[in-house]
């Protein structure tokens, strides 16, 4: 039974939506709140930064996906094109691959012998090893749209709770918000490191910081625009 391994794609999609998410509407959150004391401002920027930015993102991640997709076909039509009118330079292309890989001449050979006599073993490892492309299909696109825009949404919404829950007491909902997303961001960080590599308490305190100094920019604006006198 082939062993398991986590999907490199799925979990940078879901850091950068969920990410992207907190961070965009924390800095929201904290420029309105800072330049107003209304609730209802509030609420209103916090859900139309929500839905424009999860849609945006998931857009963004579709089509950029979609955009990898053509390159990898236009490549791969290159490339099969070449093996058949230059079919001695791909040929040694193959035999310099596998002297980077460290064998000797006599295995180049015999490998290159094997993989050129094989026209889809000698296609894709020109792909992979010589362009270092891999294969992306429109199904992988539709995900990893549909990751991005509900991990975004998701973490859109975690800034978003505390201001609901005190909407009575606006500034007090801020600064709950504020420290919630920024031990979100810490887990996310902490999360990424345990599956990929790293040490997780330094990369979910590396996220937790940068996540949390990218939202204060929403803080400075809002200050800058209320003459420098929080509301």
């Amino acid at each position: 039974m082939p062993e398991a391994h986590k999907r490199p794609g799925v979990i940078s999609d879901f850091i950068l939506g969920s990410q992207d998410g907190i961070v965009n509407v924390l800095g929201v959150i904290l420029g309105i709140g800072i330049a107003s004391n209304n609730f209802k401002i509030l609420l209103v920027g916090g859900l139309a930064a929500t839905f424009a930015e999860s849609i945006s993102m998931g857009a963004v991640a579709y089509t950029s996906t979609l955009a990898r997709r053509d390159h990898y076909l236009a490549e791969l039509a290159r490339e099969r094109n070449e093996m058949l009118t230059m079919p001695a330079m791909e040929t040694e292309e193959v035999r310099e691959i596998l002297r980077h890989w460290g064998l000797e001449d006599e295995a180049v050979e015999a490998v290159t012998k094997h993989i050129v006599a094989n026209p889809k073993a000698w296609l894709e490892i020109m792909m992979s090893e010589e362009l270092g492309l891999s294969p992306v299909s429109e199904s992988q696109a539709r995900r990893s749209g549909a990751l991005v825009l509900s991990s975004a949404l998701v973490g859109s919404l975690i800034p978003l709770v505390p201001v609901l829950f005190l909407q009575n007491d606006v500034h007090t909902g801020i600064l709950v918000s504020l420290v919630l997303s920024a031990v979100t961001l810490f887990f996310i960080g902490w999360y990424k490191s345990k599956v990929t590599i790293g040490k997780p308490y330094r990369s979910g305190l590396q996220m937790a910081i940068i996540g949390t100094v990218s939202a204060l920019a929403g803080f400075l604006v809002g200050l800058l625009l209320s003459g420098g006198k929080p509301v």
